[in-house]
């Protein structure tokens, strides 16, 4: 299947599934086949196109309880989909948008971390580096819901402490153990929304021709969208740079980027392929994703242009 699931592929399976006279789905391996799951799951049992179903596109009423059985055995300790209501599929004319419903929940989630030992080292960072974004995001949404920000926080501390553990040693199957439970606590307070660096890397993960990995985006991504909602935040930044007893004159944004040179992040957008060229196309489609509405700032077109420029 490819990076990141995409309508075609979601079309595909569903071929398969209704070919094969199949009842349900088992979703084996990372974010991306658990998100491409849910889309078969959602397709077998609803009519039309995949677009009428889209959060953004007054989809969410549209999903019912039709929706076929879904199993999620996760492999890599990452987006928490196996636990999360929502799949982030990619379109034909390269929209990234996100599934939403209660609906979309794995009717059960089998989390094993010793599945995850033979993760390579760069994949264990990136996914990581996702379930983090993830805690911190989800935290820092000014919705109001402070037990799934107990869970957010915890997930972030478990993570901060088990990801370089991880990466520089896969067999350790405590921190291995650790991330797991990180990952899926990030999936449980999705229903906080994310922010910003999601709306981004939604966008550019949309981009069929760079092929970009969404934990990678969300990784450079994190420290600039920090600084930007620093003003906006700044207490609950606070919280989070308390609990893992970060020095005072240390941000949370300077740890992240360390920590990304430390688990060989690449240093920028533009290690990646991104250019300046799509700029204008990644705002336009950040402004209208649905992780934009949760950040605790409100950002322009040329607020996302800055934050991208200084992640270049």
């Amino acid at each position: 299947m490819p990076t990141n699931p995409t309508e075609s592929a979601t079309r595909a399976a569903l071929a398969l599934y209704r070919d094969n006279g199949c009842d349900g789905v088992v979703a084996f391996g990372g974010g991306s086949p658990i998100d491409l799951a849910k889309g078969v799951a959602l397709l077998a049992t609803h009519e039309g196109d995949l677009e009428r179903y889209a959060a953004i596109l007054g989809g969410i009423p549209r999903i019912t309880s039709a929706v076929a059985p879904l199993i999620a055995i996760p492999t890599t300790a990452g987006t928490g989909s196996e636990v999360g209501r929502a799949a982030l599929i990619t379109l034909e004319d390269e929209r990234k948008l996100g599934f939403i419903s209660p609906y979309l929940i794995p009717r059960r989630a089998i989390c094993d971390p010793q599945l995850t030992l033979g993760l390579p080292s760069q994949l264990t960072a990136a996914t990581g580096l996702d379930a983090l974004s993830h805690c911190i995001e989800t935290f820092l949404s000014p919705r109001f819901n402070p037990p799934a920000e107990a869970i957010a926080l915890d997930g972030f501390a478990r993570i901060w402490t088990a990801l370089p553990r991880a990466f520089a040693d896969g067999s350790d199957l405590a921190a291995r153990s650790e991330l797991m439970i990180g990952a899926l606590q990030g999936g449980l307070t999705f229903q906080k929304g994310l922010g910003a660096v999601h709306a981004l890397s939604h966008a550019l993960g949309g981009l069929k021709a760079l092929k970009l990995h969404h934990g990678t985006l969300n990784a450079i991504l994190m420290p600039p969208v920090l600084r930007w909602n620093a003003q906006a935040a700044g207490d609950k930044i606070a919280r989070l740079e308390k609990a893992i007893d970060l020095p005072a004159s240390t941000s949370l944004a300077d740890a992240l980027d360390e920590l990304n040179r430390r688990l060989g992040t690449p240093a920028g957008l533009s290690d990646l392929g991104v250019t300046r060229v799509v700029f204008d196309w990644t705002c336009e489609r950040a402004l209208a994703d649905h992780s934009h509405q949760t950040n605790p700032r409100t950002l322009t077109a040329a607020d996302y242009a800055a934050i991208l420029e200084s992640a270049m």
